[in-house]
């Protein structure tokens, strides 16, 4: 093999995984351009974040406030399809990043895509007022269509919650970063919009709900939909971990969803005997 060829098949080799993010060799680690060991203990986990998916560190500001989207959407219990998972999955004896990928794994379109969907929405609205409609007719318009098509608008209500504690103290948070200016406030102001023309259309309120209002954040700091349920991700991993950490520490083995004695209710057909051989 001639040197030419030699090169040529370690530039492919290299080119492989071509990236952006990471530079690594022997005694050697950057993240996006900045040594390990000077980011280690002057920057936070959310800026950590930040910086792996932007390219950018953010400002202390920002930081903030997406620590605190993250920090609000950890867990909602084991009734939690993602959560129960975890803790069942504990109880099989798997390893605890087994239980946690169980639990990752049904984070779908259902339960954990919300906050993507919320900020699709938000963001068609947006692009509306960009046109030039105004907040509240554009508002309006986008919410009635979601209405007419099913009447789930992504980001509002709550099924066991008649207001969701943790929104209205992260749309306070929002709006405090955008009167600082971290933030316009364009996507705070357009979740309250929107819940205003349901509540005219419905003739009742359906506030505004955790997915609902982390889009607001994730969508006040730049981040894309599709990195929105990742996040949710992230901060559901917290919970995840937790339950199955508590669950794995009990004696409890082959725990299924409901206790033993309450058996589910069978449905098919009554009973039948094969005919007499």
């Amino acid at each position: 093999m001639s040197d030419a060829t030699r090169k040529e098949g370690r530039e492919r080799g290299e080119e492989w995984w071509a990236t952006e993010i990471i530079e690594m060799r022997p005694g050697l680690i950057r993240l996006r351009g900045y040594p390990i060991e000077d980011l280690i203990g002057r920057v936070s986990f959310p800026a950590m974040i930040w910086l792996m998916l932007r390219g950018e560190l953010p400002s202390e500001a920002q930081a903030a406030l997406l620590g605190t989207a993250l920090g609000a959407a950890v867990d909602h219990g084991p009734q939690a399809p993602s959560i129960a998972i975890a803790r069942i999955a504990a109880t099989c004896g798997v390893g605890i990043n087994s239980a946690m990928a169980s639990a990752i794994n049904v984070l779908g379109d259902v339960h954990g895509g919300a906050g993507e969907q919320a900020l699709e929405f938000f963001g068609a609205i947006a692009a509306a007022m960009e046109a030039g409609v105004p907040l509240e007719a554009a508002a309006a318009d986008h919410a009635a269509r979601f209405l007419a098509e099913g009447g789930y608008l992504p980001g509002f209500g709550h099924r066991f919650h008649p207001i969701d504690p943790r929104a209205p103290r992260l749309l306070a948070l929002a709006r405090e970063a955008a009167a600082a200016g971290t933030v316009s406030g364009r996507f705070a102001a357009i979740a309250e919009a929107v819940e205003a023309a349901v509540a005219h259309a419905k003739g009742k309120r359906i506030p505004l709900n955790i997915d609902g209002a982390t889009a607001v954040i994730y969508g006040e700091l730049g981040f894309p939909p599709p990195l929105t349920r990742g996040l949710f991700v992230l901060s559901r991993s917290v919970g995840i971990l937790a339950h199955a950490w508590e669950q794995s520490q009990k004696p409890d083995r082959n725990k299924g969803p409901l206790p033993r004695e309450w058996l589910w209710a069978y449905q098919g057909a009554p009973e039948r005997r094969l005919p007499e051989a």
